[in-house]
């Protein structure tokens, strides 16, 4: 009976380009895991032809705590005043705030920061990979999440005490001293022995005084002196804000072409810091400007600003941007702007933040002087006062939020984030935002701004809403973040522990180790029993291992003794889909099948089992990265990536390289294949015949 199991037919070229595409890829995962060696290539190259060739990333793998080192923390969450239904919340809060806290204040990449429940404890386990400092770790996690609420800051900074006016009086004059002696030694010295020994600007002193070429904008009291000057000549002592210049001045260009413009905006509902419902449509919003535009003049421009437009503050300055260049604006912006002629007022340009219409005043196209300089540093009142916060606190916190939680608008279908105030915070938020309509209000967890509002009106009831282009995921994670400081859950540390990078490294050895036995043993098994078939899928082995560790640092996956353990796993499972082939491939032999039939009957027979044994492995590696924890997990996802890869090399690149290497032999084989015989020989030499 004819098989309907028949194989694709495939010519000699067809092969060659699949082989060369295998080591292709085998070499691109090599350059992946071995990035170092690639790049000491290109160092040579750029070396001796100076060409810049770009380096490669040279990052290791992510090496989790027991391989790396670091401290393992646990903490209980008391959640005994939280009701039921908002307690794995309220944990999950407190989890995310811990995870930012370790990864902004410890600078850990790779954090890994869970809850678990326990009878009816909630727990955190916070792991830190290369953190020594148990303590520091401790100190930087903290304890309860801090929320709170604050307004612009109008006050100014503080006067200074007189030691302070003292000691920078002193200080400038001794720079003011050090700069005039510059100027009299440059009758005697040269301008770069000049800059070596007197210049504080450490970065242009390496270039001997060179600072590139200025803008009005970035240097206005230097470049006022270059405008006059000549080329090489010195300037006399220069102030600027910053200290003391004596400059010379090198040579000098057309900068960028710069705009002066106003415009008119009129914002509608959607649109960038457009999150009030006081704001019409798109539609109604379009029609408006449209109307506007047919009164627009020049000379009239500034009042129809002052009348119509949305944005705050236009209405002070006529809608005055002032002088601007390419890439200050947003492209729609200036794409239209940049094409007007001076004088004219543009038609209806739509951007994220509405329609505007544009008044172009003005167009230049001013020098820029490149110039090196002597430069010794001055100190003001902000080298001895910081300045005043932009933030001050409103005595508004998380301990009066009662709920937060996502909503949509019913009318435009945004997604919002609710907030609800007890009674005492109801009224601290009606102050608030009665004495700042118009302005932003901050919310800031754990000290860090997490959400910027602007007050559209003031709000008495105790309700509020947080509004924005949020997602629905940005929105729930804002939303728990809220929560977790207005429904406190204070966290007890009941253990910790300091893992000892030593032990990590010698376990990582210990396990490369036995991972090379193991691959040495299997090596040899394969070549020994299935011979040539055996040397196949050594090649095979080699670019699964190449796939599987490039996809491993590719992915970001962090490798634990445990996640060690499911790739070697998975290397048996790899070794295992070749067994199946090959076993069938002796069986299709001993049929009196010729080679190539026998080797492509063997893959299509065989695929069946390995695909149901690699499937029923893969749903066990999903139940536990669903259900496990730590460990658990990172051996379930380097087992199901492996046995991935090991699907795809053991039915693909194997027999790619089957096809391409048993053209080597006579079409009934010979000693170098198991099942041979020579009956089978004289069979299909008489079946020739």
């Amino acid at each position: 009976m004819a098989s309907n199991l028949a194989p694709k037919k495939f010519t000699r070229t067809q092969i060659y380009w699949r082989v060369a595409g295998s080591f292709a890829l085998l070499l691109l995962c090599l350059v992946v895991i071995f990035p170092s060696i690639v790049n000491s290539g290109f160092k040579f190259i750029n070396d001796k032809m100076s060409i810049g060739m770009p380096l490669l990333p040279d990052n290791g793998f992510n090496l989790g705590l027991d391989l790396r080192g670091g401290a393992h923390l646990i903490y209980q969450a008391d959640t005994s005043n939280i009701a039921e239904k908002d307690k794995a919340g309220s944990v999950e809060g407190v989890r995310d705030v811990i995870e930012r806290r370790v990864r902004g204040g410890l600078g850990v990449a790779e954090p890994l920061v869970q809850t678990t429940r326990v009878g009816e404890e909630y727990r955190v386990i916070v792991e830190l990979p290369g953190v020594t400092d148990v303590n520091q770790a401790i100190k930087m996690i903290g304890e309860t999440p801090v929320l709170a609420f604050k307004e612009q800051n109008t006050e100014g900074q503080r006067e200074m005490t007189a030691d302070e006016t003292k000691q920078m009086n002193e200080y400038n004059k001794a720079a003011e001293k050090k700069i005039n002696q510059a100027l009299t030694d440059l009758r005697k010295i040269t301008f770069v022995e000049a800059v070596n020994r007197y210049s504080e600007d450490l970065e242009s002193k390496n270039n001997s005084g060179n600072i590139g070429f200025i803008s009005e904008d970035a240097q206005p009291e230097i470049y006022a002196w270059a405008k006059t000057a000549k080329t090489g000549v010195n300037s006399r002592v220069i102030k600027s804000v910053d200290g003391y210049n004596i400059v010379k001045k090198i040579s000098e260009k057309d900068g960028d072409v710069q705009v002066n413009a106003a415009h008119l905006l009129i914002c509608y509902t959607g649109a960038t810091n457009c999150d009030s419902q006081n704001y019409p449509t798109k539609e109604d919003a379009l029609k408006k400007i449209q109307e506007i535009k047919q009164q627009a003049t020049v000379s009239g421009f500034a009042d129809l600003v002052k009348q119509y437009s949305t944005e705050p503050g236009a209405a002070d300055r006529g809608g005055d941007l002032g002088w601007f260049k390419k890439g200050d604006m947003v492209p729609d912006f200036e794409n239209a702007v940049f094409a007007m002629q001076k004088g004219q007022i543009s038609d209806v340009v739509e951007t994220p933040f509405g329609f505007h219409l544009i008044y172009k005043k003005d167009e230049k196209t001013p020098k820029e002087y490149e110039i090196a300089r002597i430069f010794v540093n001055t100190k003001d009142k902000t080298d001895f006062v910081p300045p005043a916060d932009e933030w001050k606190d409103t005595g508004l916190s998380g301990k009066q939020l009662k709920r937060a939680e996502v909503v949509s608008d019913s009318r435009t279908g945004q997604v919002q984030v609710s907030l609800q105030f007890d009674t005492d915070g109801a009224k601290l938020f009606g102050d608030l935002t009665t004495r700042n309509v118009g302005k932003p209000v901050a919310i800031f967890l754990d000290g860090q701004p997490i959400s910027v509002p602007k007050v559209n009106e003031p709000i008495k009831d105790g309700s509020a809403v947080i509004s924005g282009e949020f997602t629905w995921e940005e929105a729930r994670l804002l939303a728990q973040r809220l929560n977790s400081g207005a429904l406190p859950v204070p966290v007890e540390l009941i253990s910790q522990q300091k893992v000892d990078a030593t032990l990590g490294a010698d376990s990582l050895t210990s396990s490369f180790k036995a991972g090379l036995v193991g691959l040495m043993l299997i090596i040899l098994f394969m070549i020994l029993y299935y011979r040539w078939p055996g040397i196949v899928s050594v090649f095979s082995l080699v670019i699964y291992g190449s796939i599987t560790l490039a996809l491993f640092k590719l992915l970001g996956v962090t490798l634990t003794l445990s996640g060690i353990a499911g790739f070697i796993l998975s290397v048996g499972m790899a070794v295992d889909a070749n067994v199946l082939v090959f076993e069938r491939l002796k069986e299709e032999l001993k049929n009196k099948k010729t080679l190539t039939t026998a080797m492509e009957e063997a893959f299509i027979r065989a695929w069946s089992s390995i695909r149901d044994s690699n499937i029923t492995t893969l749903i066990s590696c999903v139940f536990l990265i669903w259900l496990g924890t730590g460990f658990v997990q990172g051996f379930a996802v380097t087992l199901a990536i492996g046995v991935l890869v090991s699907m795809f090399t053991a039915v693909t690149i194997t027999r790619i390289l089957c096809r391409f290497s048993f053209a080597w032999f006579k079409p009934e084989g010979n000693i170098f294949f198991l099942g041979f015989d020579k009956k089978q020989g004289e069979a299909i030499n008489e079946i020739k015949k």
